[in-house]
């Protein structure tokens, strides 16, 4: 391990990252002086404010900054707002991905270079694997504009590593939190849930799909596995590997949605909003995760009930604001 660590977090602004720089806080503890956290992104509160599609905004950052470890994790990340801004969402997740990674790989080339792609990026795949959870080397089939952005990234990521970049891609399932927005399944029925509990709203909820199966993971494990990445040491087999982070265990929407019932004991009314179903719906994705186990010793460890708990009580407290 460097004696000194200088990570760059790019998307710190966000949910994931976030809870990615509360996990780096915890690891400022124990290494004191010695981990240094810095922030890039449009967020007023960054500590560099750079446009991640300006090539010469991003050489800037790099040149300046000196990072020993990116995690990357700017990008356009709802798959609604990529359908609706696709220039912007390749721009940001594309685009961007490749004007930091050359960056990194001029200025900073000992440092490593932690991708954030996504399982979205498998697409088809999940069809083509017949409801088992799926490795790393299924082929990538988007099948919307978040996951192509996502899987052009990744493969580029991949491609660079073989030119020198010390990179370690990360492809995560589902994950949730306390702070994500609705935008997502989990904190758009606990919004709901919550509101209905406090009398704000009417004992009836709008929903989607229920009868897809997707692998949910809480963010806090998913951000752990970042910073292990970007802290601890690694093989040289590590870099310029791809990692699911998933549970392997697929759960149906419908078993989300009556857990977080459960939780919040109120006593409602399910009616399906067609303006929620998607097209293309996948039945059933699931990731193997025993390559980051193998490899980095990352493995989930926070209990599904207890994820949805904390959404919920999130959203309560909101509300209750």
């Amino acid at each position: 391990m460097p004696r000194e660590h200088r990570i760059l977090v790019t998307g710190a602004s966000g949910f994931v990252g976030s809870w990615l720089l509360h996990e780096l806080n915890k690891r400022r503890l124990e290494l004191g002086t010695e981990l240094t956290v810095l922030t890039a992104g449009q967020s007023d509160v960054s500590d560099w404010k750079t446009e991640i599609a300006d090539r010469e905004q991003v050489a800037t950052l790099i040149r300046d900054c000196r990072p020993t470890a990116i995690i990357h994790l700017a990008a356009i990340a709802a798959p609604g707002d990529a359908r609706k801004m696709p220039q912007r969402a390749w721009d940001v997740n594309f685009q961007g991905t490749m004007n930091l990674a050359y960056a990194v790989m001029e200025y900073a080339p000992e440092a490593r270079f932690v991708f954030v792609g996504s399982s979205e990026a498998y697409g088809a795949s999940f069809v083509d694997a017949a409801k088992v959870p799926i490795k790393e080397t299924a082929a990538l089939k988007p099948m919307n504009v978040y996951g192509a952005t996502k899987a052009a990234a990744d493969i580029l990521i991949g491609q660079l590593a073989y030119d020198g970049l010390k990179a370690i891609r990360f492809r995560p399932f589902n994950h949730t939190g306390p702070g994500q927005t609705v935008d997502y399944v989990v904190p758009a029925f606990a919004k709901q849930l919550a509101e209905i509990a406090s009398g704000v709203g009417v004992p009836r909820i709008s929903v989607g799909n229920l009868s897809a199966y997707r692998d949910f993971l809480d963010v806090r494990d998913v951000v752990r596995a970042y910073a292990d990445a970007a802290l601890n040491d690694v093989t040289s087999e590590v870099l310029g590997g791809v990692f699911n982070l998933s549970s392997g265990r697929p759960v149906q929407i419908q078993s989300i949605l009556d857990m977080l019932i459960e939780l919040s004991g109120s006593d409602v009314d399910v009616e399906v909003d067609p303006k929620r179903l998607r097209g293309s719906e996948i039945a059933v994705a699931a990731g193997d995760n025993r390559a980051a186990f193998e490899a980095l010793g990352w493995k989930p460890e926070i209990d599904l009930r207890r994820t949805l708990g904390d959404v919920l009580e999130d959203w309560k407290i909101r509300i209750a604001r």
